[in-house]
Parts: structure tokens; sequence; C-alpha cells
């Protein structure tokens, strides 16, 4: 007779997106993801595989929960620049205040962990990187409403912006002011053109 689960391996899992993204991978240990999930080890392996296993379904479903809707409307907003204004005055306020303020992204802890040597996890991080990428392109180039200035190359815009919402993500982390932050974006965003604050 098959074993039969009595609990929601998704209710699991996204008890443990929230563990890894707040402490990150390196700090949290198979003790702390008993605790949280109330799972015994046995159960947890069985289901899920070890702890790298774990931390990669994860990081997987942070990205499909929490970057790609995000990412999804930059890329589909015909606005141009204001909507990536719109993006980082909203990135900023999820990180700095809330529920989850100065956990920062759970993509850009990845990249600063230790973790990252992992070949499945760097395979991860380079994708959301470009679908990062890819939706500050697009918003900049099916701009129906303010484009960057004349001359801005739009595929070397993209990957400062996606750099810069990286370090946005990071420095919220360590507990930057919002204001700061928000200073900073600006300024970018003047430098290819827009004139909105974020």
């Amino acid at each position: 007779m098959p074993d039969v689960k009595h609990f929601d391996p998704d209710t699991v899992l996204e008890a443990v997106v929230r563990l890894f993204w707040r402490k990150g991978a390196a700090s949290t240990g198979i003790q702390d993801i008993v605790t949280a999930t109330g799972l015994n080890r046995s159960s947890l392996y069985a289901t899920f595989g070890g702890k790298q296993d774990l931390y990669r379904a994860a990081l997987r479903r942070y990205i499909e929960h929490h970057s790609q809707p995000a990412f999804g409307r930059l890329a589909a907003d015909r606005r141009g620049l204001p909507a990536i204004t719109e993006f980082f005055a909203e990135l900023i306020r999820v990180r700095c205040s809330g529920e989850y303020a100065q956990w920062g992204c759970m993509v850009a802890n990845a990249y600063a962990g230790a973790d990252n040597d992992d070949p499945q996890i760097r395979g991860i991080l380079e994708r959301h990187h470009q679908q990062l990428r890819d939706a500050m392109h697009a918003a900049l180039v099916t701009a129906g409403g303010r484009r960057p200035a004349p001359g801005v190359d739009f595929g070397a815009a993209a990957d400062v912006l996606a750099l810069l919402a990286y370090g946005v993500n990071l420095r919220s982390r360590a507990g930057a002011d919002a204001q700061e932050l928000g200073k900073t974006v600006t300024a970018a965003l003047e430098s290819i053109g827009a004139r909105a604050a974020a």
C-alpha cells in the first residue's frame, strides 16, 4: 500500500521559501527546516530530497511566485520609462517596508551566498537574470510612452537596470533607507532619459 502524505507539499515548500529567503541557504540547517515545517527529516527527504534539492525547489518557487509576475507586468507595460520607474518604486517599497522588509531578494541573496557554486543553482540564477533583463529591454523597446533619450543603447540600458535591481535588493537587506535608494534609482533613470521620480 503506498504511503499517504499527511501534509501539503506546496504549503511546506512555501514555508521553506520563506525560511531560505530570510536566512539564506548557508545559515539554514536541516533542523531549522524541520522546525519551520513541523515535518520530520524522513518525510522531508522522501518528498523533496536533501537540503540542496529543497533549496533548488524553493528558489524556483520564489522566482515563479515573486519574480516572474513582476517581470511579466513590466514587459507588457507599454508606458516605457514610467513603467520602469513604477517597477523600481514598488521594489523599494516591498524591500524596505512590510512583511518582507530587509529580507532582500532570494535570488540576489543566492548570488551573494556560498551555494551558487552548484551548477543547477547557477543555471536558475542565469535564467532569472535573463528574464529580468529581457523585461527591462521589452519595456524600453516597446514603449508607447516616454522612451529613453536618443542614442541610448536599449540592450546596455537593460543591463544597467537589471544590475540596479540587484543593488536595490542587496542594499535593502542591509537596511538601506528607502529614500536614498529612490534617489539612486532616479539618478540612474535620468541618465537614460527618465524625468519621473522613483
